[in-house]
């Protein structure tokens, strides 16, 4: 008999969400670390920001992790401003939307380091730096999983062109809890209001460009890329200044599926199983609600039923697999549209943005997409 029921592997916020919340239904659950071998990498520092939905922030809740945080980590979003590269506006507030927040902007240092000290306490969870046998394999390793390639697994890719830049910005002027978010030909451009390293005039940024653009703004010294900021920005938030630590990360992005995200004892969760471009802030989201619905699918199981049964996992890739398809083509079809600079596209696009705008209901709707993914 397996010591184990689940084995997850990957011991990102994903895969630590997942282990945690199985654990709570009283499950045996190995977590595959490298953090738990002898010699663990060393952590360079984290300049990025996430924004979760309400989902998240009520499964991160029931796991006890959200009231772990400290207030520096997290900054509510109250509006979100959008601008197209002309006359576009679109704006979101969460008073006109009949919500407390739109959004919660974690810092992704801190949300990981709360969820590793809850696993560290978790009586049924046991940190391991290989896979043992268990009735059930959970993987999420991310985008380049070797273990999902290992299953055979087709994972369709395709990648964007783009590059995401990410840090950590100081401004001239305070935030006020808005979030703000550019689309221009070809860039995508976005501030995340936060707490950290500066209450209340720290920002996150989050800038998509083609690769050969982001190369050349990563090679520029400090000063330069502030002046591209402010630029890109046209100062609408202020001197943006980059924090005193952190500097600049890059990562290539590509819009990503796997075709099947279960088998027989095994299921994908997260970048594992899924990858959307961040322009819409839904990735760490989709994740997180892999990781709520396998919980609910094998809190229901029949008593009779394994939980590597291959008609159990299904139910979780049926709940998960078209609306994340469908937020993945979403977020797609917005880069292609916007990144096309022919001037009928743009004039399009923008009428199209103030035209939403002034649709109070397709506004609330959009919302309720977005908090509940």
């Amino acid at each position: 008999m397996n010591r184990f029921d689940v084995c997850v592997r990957g011991a990102g916020i994903v895969g630590r969400s997942l282990a945690l919340s199985l654990a709570r239904q009283g499950l045996a659950v190995a977590l595959v670390s490298e953090a738990a071998g002898p010699q663990a990498p060393a952590r360079a520092p984290d300049v990025r920001a996430y924004a979760l939905n309400a989902a998240s922030v009520s499964l991160l809740g029931a796991l006890k992790v959200w009231e772990s945080l400290p207030p520096s980590a997290v900054t509510a979003v109250h509006d979100m401003r959008i601008r197209g590269d002309d006359a576009g506006r679109l704006a979101f507030s969460a008073w006109q939307q009949r919500v407390t927040e739109l959004a919660w902007i974690t810092d992704a240092a801190a949300l990981e380091q709360a969820l590793e000290a809850a696993v560290r306490y978790a009586p049924h969870v046991t940190l391991l730096p290989e896979a043992p046998p268990a009735a059930l394999l959970a993987l999420c390793e991310g985008r380049a999983s070797a273990t999902r390639d290992a299953l055979g697994v087709v994972f369709e890719r395709h990648d964007s062109g783009h590059v995401a830049i990410a840090a950590r910005l100081i401004a001239s002027e305070p935030h006020r809890h808005v979030a703000h978010q550019w689309f221009r030909s070809p860039d995508v451009l976005a501030l995340l209001p936060a707490s950290a390293p500066q209450a209340g005039r720290t920002y996150g940024l989050v800038w998509s460009l083609p690769q050969a653009q982001a190369a050349a703004l990563l090679e520029q010294d400090d000063a330069a890329f502030e002046a591209a900021l402010t630029e890109a920005t046209r100062g609408e938030c202020g001197d943006l200044r980059l924090a005193p630590s952190g500097g600049r990360v890059a990562w290539p992005l590509m819009l990503g599926q796997a075709r099947s995200w279960c088998g027989p004892g095994w299921a994908l969760l997260g970048d594992a199983a899924h990858v959307v471009h961040p322009l819409a802030g839904q990735g760490l989201n989709l994740g997180l609600a892999d990781v709520t619905a396998l919980s609910s699918v094998i809190a229901g199981r029949e008593l009779w039923r394994p939980l590597g049964d291959a008609r159990l996992l299904r139910r979780y890739e049926r709940a998960r697999h078209l609306p994340t398809r469908a937020m993945g083509q979403l977020t797609d079809g917005l880069l292609q549209l916007f990144s096309n600079g022919q001037a009928p596209v743009r004039e399009l696009r923008n009428r199209g943005m103030g035209l939403v705008n002034r649709l109070t209901p397709l506004k609330r709707w959009l919302t309720a997409q977005a908090l509940d993914s």
